[in-house]
């Protein structure tokens, strides 16, 4: 009731001056600082026997001696709600006024409370109805003593009088209010009184938090008046810690996390409560039962949730109470048993370490699990199967007691499907999800998780935003590991509907996980219908409107997805662009917050984003020249799968405009090194793009040791894994190896490929690019084997070019480099082409000076340039009289730009030359630094065509085959040795001074 409502003394309340008045108490008539209604009762006329009679306030009720009467299950609800019984109450506050202590409302809350725990239920709605109708007159007053307001306060929530139930008469609400403002008010002037008058004791402080905590975990609105209470209470615990008790620390901590957790400000007097009752935990760990250990890590692990900071007090806490987990002796109830695996998993989400102490508790609990599974209600099993979920995804070892205690809970998912609600729904895929994740996708788990998708179509209008994401999230998960059946396209079908909602309000975090879980489902094959299309257009709007709002983690699942999206056809609409540009200035800002998997994710989105049109502007160079030294940071502890997606990213960032500046070069060898160390922990996949990625960088850089360590470390792990590979696993393989060309040991090159054409031929899966890949590199390792003498040639190989040129019958493919192929499979085989290949030619400046050279010194000699031969590239200079082609080779020819290793296009042009009947000359460009290395060149080529070199003698032509930083010729064809420069030569040409000269035996 409000200040100026009368109480039950009749008197006026006073004014709102009263209440701030020192040293005075306040009126009897003071029913609570907020008025709410006035209720109305019929009096008792004065003229009843008993009204005219003194007691003390210390004297028990007359009529009812409710301290001496005990309440069992057979006494009669009935005899607790008797009209004769307020009529006493009223009377007793009435007579007394000011002197009167509240004990006998004390006495009589205290008996409700009885009857409550005989039942061992609080009331029902019926009773809570009947009783509360009693309650018009029963009115809380300043004048109450301490021991009477607390007892009135905890008994009366203990025994469910003020929890709401739905529906309830509007009589009732207004009855509970104005009770309950009447105590608040009172708690409230006790607390303030200076000095302190009232009695205050550590019990009581303690019962009343957790009065009120549980009043708001019923669902209480927590009204300026009740914040203002918990305010009055909080400082009460720092001034009385030393008399709290281990049952008292239990429930305050318990109760303070209670409130926060429903919305409580974590003001600094609360802190500092919060701080006071850890150190009492660390003082009194001993005095701990099961219930108290179990409330204490239950109660620190939600503060943590909910942003209070993990201090060494806490951490002390913790771990003088994991112990206690294993020490007790008290059998654990299944309540026990899922609060402390909650704790200890949130805790641990929240940056606990794994401890051996916390193992050893963990490990304490799981076989309880599976004893006490019988036992479980449906929201211990969410509990319990998110818990396991989140210590597995923290690191936690899947043991054989965790599969154990998984199976146990997993059947009763399917048994007990009826009775989750939704937000047991989404908690239950999303542990689920989290643990096929890591771990294996049983019979067991597809039962579970067939259960459950049903539900998720049958509930779609009861799930919050959360909720919705969670579930998406999950079911990504999931069907990446395999899961995809129709209930989950009903599922997702559902769901995506409610993204589009327009009263839909998500969370950063939830946007996040929204598009990433689309991401995902779209890569798995989920068909892009207008209502996925128009869900993302909306998630994309949220992010330009949050993207302030996002955190590290959060922006680099958005870039991800983004780049997934688009990399499956996901249109680059203003909105995305948008998006891209704002998130890519975050990442920028938020540099120092990524950890090892977000800097691997972000890496790869803008490599991948890049390579599907995105521009290259200085938002995408900012933010990887951002990210680059936190790769190279001596402390990146990078795991396989992201190594692989870091050296992928930098090749194809490479591929498109990425300049090898100093700081990408290092970046990129700290990765090969670490390709080394972790060599043996690589999956079949992460290999193939490991190869991949190391062929691409090469193609587009510099050759370096690392690079090939790296080669040598994975190839035998490519011949041990050959059986797991994918087909586009395989065809990357293939690729790679072939466009490293002659880095790689010619026997090992062929070993590797017969293991792995192995899987192509009849493979239905393979990919028309995946087949053009493969046939490319299947080319090349017969190309080498062609072009080295006095080795046996493969069949099994030849006869792989001519299966798998023949799937591709009938294919015209728009992509140049496709048709290239497609051409020189047909020239292999000696088949018509069926496409007609376009060539850019390109001349060289130093090519054109060469041609100019030799037709100066052989005038007589008929030169084409730039000549198609066969639908083969054109080749620089054909000497048509003499079948001859001259090949001036430029860096792009060689792995890495060496002049020494050829690279598998330079091979398979070679050999397909040497197959039409020509005799091809190499020259490396360096070859033709200035015109006296031109005129040695020219004077081999007359020596091949006999005729005697002019002007400085004769040239030793020494052949060191394969190494190509010389003049090389068709060895099969010609024998003896010609056509190559000295080593002296090569030093004079590198440093452009003569070299000192050997005397060598002219031939």
């Amino acid at each position: 009731m409000g200040r100026n409502s009368a109480g039950i003394s009749g008197q006026n309340a006073r004014s709102d001056n009263y209440y701030n008045r020192q040293g005075g108490h306040a009126a009897s008539s003071r029913r609570g600082r907020y008025r709410h209604a006035t209720v109305r009762w019929d009096d008792t006329p004065r003229t009843n026997p008993g009204r005219n009679k003194f007691y003390r306030s210390s004297d028990a009720c007359p009529s009812q001696h409710l301290q001496r009467r005990s309440v069992n299950l057979a006494q009669d609800f009935n005899a607790l709600t008797k009209q004769a019984i307020m009529d006493d109450l009223v009377s007793k506050s009435y007579r007394f006024g000011d002197r009167y202590d509240g004990r006998n409302h004390g006495q009589y809350a205290s008996s409700i409370k009885k009857y409550t725990s005989a039942v061992k239920r609080p009331l029902n709605r019926a009773e809570q109805s009947q009783l509360i109708r009693l309650l018009q007159n029963f009115t809380a007053t300043r004048s109450w003593n301490w021991r009477s307001l607390t007892t009135t306060f905890h008994s009366f929530t203990s025994a469910g009088v003020f929890t709401p139930h739905n529906p309830m008469d509007e009589r009732v609400k207004l009855t509970q209010a104005n009770l309950l403002s009447t105590l608040l008010d009172a708690i409230i002037f006790n607390c303030n009184q200076k000095p302190q008058a009232r009695d205050i004791d550590a019990r009581g402080i303690a019962n009343l938090l957790w009065a009120m905590a549980k009043l708001v975990g019923n669902g209480l609105e927590q009204t300026p008046e009740f914040n203002e209470a918990v305010a009055a209470l909080l400082p009460h615990v720092n001034a009385l810690k030393a008399n709290f008790k281990p049952q008292g620390i239990a429930n305050l901590l318990w109760s303070m996390a209670k409130l926060v957790d429903n919305g409580q400000d974590r003001t600094p007097v609360l802190k500092k409560a919060v701080t006071t009752l850890l150190h009492r935990v660390n003082t009194q760990n001993a005095g701990f039962n099961l219930q108290e250990t179990t409330n204490l890590l239950w109660a620190m692990a939600k503060l943590v949730d909910k942003g209070l900071e993990r201090t060494p007090a806490l951490n002390r806490a913790v771990a003088a109470l994991l112990p206690l987990v294993n020490e007790q002796n008290n059998p654990f109830i299944p309540q026990h048993i899922v609060n402390l695996l909650w704790a200890i998993a949130k805790l641990v989400d929240n940056g606990l370490e794994q401890t051996p102490k916390l193992k050893e508790a963990v490990a304490a609990l799981l076989p309880l699990v599976n004893e006490q599974n019988n036992q479980f209600i449906p929201q211990h099993i969410v509990n319990l199967l998110w818990a396991m979920a989140k210590l597995v995804d923290n690191g936690q070892e899947q043991t054989p007691k965790l599969k154990e205690a998984v199976a146990a809970l997993l059947p009763l998912v399917n048994e007990k499907k009826n009775q989750f609600i939704p937000q047991h729904i989404a908690n239950l895929l999303w542990a689920m999800a989290k643990l096929v994740d890591k771990g294996e996708w049983t019979s067991e788990f597809k039962e579970a998780v067939a259960a459950l998708l049903p539900l998720v179509h049958e509930k779609k209008n009861q799930f919050i935003p959360q909720h919705i994401a969670s579930l998406l999230w999950a079911m990504a998960k999931l069907v990446d590991n395999g899961g995809w059946t129709s209930e989950f396209n009903e599922a997702v079908a559902a769901l995506l509907h409610h993204v589009n909602a327009p009263k839909a309000n998500f969370k950063p975090q939830e946007i996040a996980n929204l598009l990433w879980a689309m991401a995902k489902l779209v890569d798995n094959g989920l068909e892009q219908t207008p209502v996925f299309n128009e869900a993302v257009a909306v998630l994309l709007s949220y992010v330009n409107t949050q993207k302030d709002l996002f955190n590290a983690q959060g922006i680099a699942n958005l870039l991800w997805a983004m780049a997934k999206l688009v990399d499956n056809g996901q249109e680059q609409t203003p909105e995305l662009k948008e998006a891209v540009a704002a998130l890519l200035r975050h990442v920028i800002a938020q540099k120092v917050n990524f950890n090892p998997q977000e800097i691997a994710n972000l890496l790869w989105a803008m490599a991948k984003l890049v390579d599907n049109g995105q521009e290259w502007i200085p938002g995408p160079k900012e933010a990887v020249t951002t990210l680059l030294p936190f790769v190279i940071a001596p402390k990146a502890n990078f795991k396989p799968q992201e190594i692989a997606n870091m050296l992928w990213a930098s090749a194809k960032l490479v591929d498109n405009g990425q300049e090898w500046t100093p700081q990408f070069k290092k970046a990129v060898v700290v990765l090969l090194q670490q390709v080394k160390t972790e060599k043996a922990n690589f999956k079949p996949q992460e290999i193939a793009i490991l190869l991949w990625a190391i062929a691409k960088l090469v193609d587009n850089g510099e050759w370096t040791s690392e690079f090939n360590e790296a080669v040598v470390t994975l190839l035998p792990f490519v011949i041990a894994s050959k059986a797991n590979f994918n087909s586009q696993e395989i065809a990357n393989l293939l690729w790679a190896m072939a466009k490293l060309g002659e880095l790689i040991e010619l026997n090992v090159v062929t070993s590797t490929f017969k293991s792995l054409v192995e899987g192509i031929n009849g493979n239905p899966q393979f990919s028309q690019q995946a087949i053009l890949m493969s046939l490319w590199g299947v080319m090349v390792c017969c190309a080498r084997l062609s072009l080295v003498p006095n080795t046996s040639k493969s069949n099994v190989l030849e006869k792989h070019i001519d299966d798998l040129f023949d799937r591709l019958e009938n294919t015209f493919p728009d992509n140049e480099e496709d048709q290239r192929t497609i051409a020189l499979a047909a020239s292999w085989l000696g088949r018509a082409c069926p496409v007609v290949p376009h060539y850019q030619t390109i001349v060289s400046k130093r090519q054109s000076d060469f041609c100019d050279q030799l037709q100066s010194c052989i005038p007589s000699l008929r030169i084409e340039e730039e000549k198609s031969l066969n639908s083969l590239p054109p080749v620089d200079l054909l000497l048509p009289d003499h079948n001859m082609v001259i090949e001036v080779q430029g860096p792009s020819h060689y792995v890495g730009g060496d002049f020494k290793t050829r690279n598998g296009s330079t091979l398979i042009k070679i050999a397909l030359l040497q197959k039409a009947g020509f005799e091809v000359i190499e020259i490396p460009v360096n070859r033709l630094w200035n015109q006296d290395l031109m005129k040695r060149c020219i004077d081999q080529i007359k020596t091949r065509r006999g005729i005697p070199p002019q002007g400085h003698g004769s040239v030793s032509l020494k052949r060191r085959w394969p190494d190509a930083a010389y003049v090389t010729v068709d060895k099969a064809r010609q024998p003896s040795d010609h056509g190559s420069l000295t080593a002296e030569e090569h030093s004079e040409e590198q440093t452009g001074k003569p070299a000192k000269r050997k005397k060598t035996n002219s031939q």
